[in-house]
């Protein structure tokens, strides 16, 4: 979850200037790049606990052990929230999940160089103060009262507003992980395709991905609480946009959508002010109550854009947002997935061939079920989404090998979906591994995978 927007403050003075700052992520092909974000939980490794922001082992410690390396320290008042360098950011959700946010990096070896990197920093600092960091979609032991709040003042109002709106969300905030990758596009009508085209597919994502089927210690139901989740997380600003497959989708339409998303806050001057429920539309108009008088300014307008959590996120990339949060060797594959499938035009009409011909209905039918029934969700053709899985790994892959670009022994990118080829041939998904685990040697005690998945 993203901290505070930084950048020019230009008053806003017209709705067009919304949509040239989303035209602005336009960019040749050779300045595409890939930005990788992961979270993860962090533990006491002898209470298998949730750790405090204070303390001795606490996340404040983590942070400000993390500095040897040469990240800079980000303040809200007097707490380190984020630490920044080189492009790069760690930051806390709410529950005090660990995210690294990666630099834009020209291709996934480079961007799977920084995740064992990173990996390596926080386990060198976690195993001088007993801390173990936890790799899967969803806290699958601590209930929602054992988690403790960040000091973090957007998560303040976030806390207050969400049950408001859905019966999740503060799940949603406090004990669930995920993988994302952020990826560019070209032009408008390349923003389109990519959009519709990983909005389509991005279930299929979460059902390769899906990792997460415990649920204050026991099985829930799903392959994936995490995605479950969201269909219970303020409808306001969750789903499948069924407006981006209409006939006359653009920068615009998305601008018009964004603007009917109530706002959360309006960050100044450090400090976070409740604007939870009040209408961007207002604020444009001098009108918002938070603020009488004041017009907002792009950097307004860019944290308001990361408070929308669709399944895809327009901002000046793409975020694909369908992944369980999962063990290192899965951190790598998501970004390769989407970036053979985005940086190959022949991967991206291969991709969109999958799913063209699906309705509006048949998309969030799949995302209705895919959370339950993962890589057996049944599609209306009679296939299971298995199926489709298979051939997206496939055009992935294809793509990758296309782009050719090697690492020092000579390999492209595609390695990294071994991984994720595997869970196909298989046929089952990371969930069903981890239930299996659970009836048999684990003796119905979801404590082992805090050994077994951790990094």
């Amino acid at each position: 979850m993203s901290g505070p927007a930084s950048g020019a403050k230009t008053p806003i003075e017209s709705e067009a200037q919304l949509v040239a700052f989303l035209e602005s992520g336009c960019k040749p092909v050779t300045a595409w790049r890939i930005g990788t974000e992961h979270e993860k939980f962090a533990f006491d490794v002898k209470t298998l606990r949730a750790l405090p922001y204070d303390g001795p082992n606490g996340i404040r410690a983590i942070l400000n052990g993390m500095t040897r390396f040469g990240w800079e320290p980000v303040f809200e008042g007097e707490n380190v929230i984020a630490l920044t360098m080189d492009g790069a950011s760690v930051s806390l959700e709410p529950g005090g999940q660990f995210e690294l946010s990666g630099a834009p990096l020209e291709t996934v070896h480079q961007t799977c160089s920084e995740v064992n990197t990173h990996l390596a920093q926080v386990r060198e600092v976690g195993d001088e103060l007993g801390i173990g960091f936890l790799g899967v979609g969803f806290q699958p032991k601590w209930s929602r009262d054992e988690t403790p709040i960040m000091p973090k003042g957007r998560y303040n109002i976030m806390r207050a507003y969400m049950p408001k709106r859905g019966n999740l969300g503060l799940d949603m905030m406090l004990r669930s992980c995920t993988v994302q990758v952020n990826l560019d596009y070209g032009s408008e009508a390349d923003m389109v395709k990519k959009f519709r085209t990983s909005l389509a597919l991005q279930p299929v994502a979460t059902a390769i991905f899906a990792n997460s089927p415990f649920v204050d210690g026991k099985p829930s139901g799903y392959m994936s609480y995490r995605s479950h989740i969201w269909t219970d997380t303020d409808p306001d600003r969750t789903g499948m946009l069924p407006f981006v497959f209409e006939d006359g989708f653009d920068f615009e339409r998305y601008v018009q959508y964004a603007l009917d998303v109530p706002m959360y806050f309006v960050y100044r001057d450090g400090t976070y002010l409740d604007a939870s429920g009040q209408s961007f539309r207002d604020f444009l108009a001098g009108r918002l109550p938070a603020l009488p008088g004041e017009k907002p300014t792009l950097v307004d307008w860019d944290n308001h854009l990361t408070t929308i959590f669709p399944e895809v996120r327009l901002k000046r990339f793409l975020e694909m947002r369908g992944a369980d949060g999962g063990p290192w060797r899965r951190l790598c594959a998501l970004p390769a997935l989407w970036t053979g499938i985005f940086y190959d035009q022949t991967a991206l009409d291969a991709a969109w061939d999958l799913v063209r011909d699906w309705s509006a209905e048949e998309r969030q039918r799949v995302r209705d079920e895919v959370p339950r029934h993962a890589l057996m969700t049944p599609l209306a053709d009679g296939r299971k989404l298995l199926d489709v899985a298979k051939q997206m790994l496939e055009i992935s892959r294809d793509g990758l090998k296309r782009r050719a670009r090697m690492n020092f022994t000579g390999e492209d990118e595609g390695v990294f979906l071994d991984a994720l080829f595997q869970i196909v041939w298989e046929g089952r998904c990371p969930a069903r591994e981890m239930l299996a685990r659970y009836e048999g040697p684990w003796q119905k005690s979801v404590d082992p995978i805090f050994r077994e998945y951790a990094f």
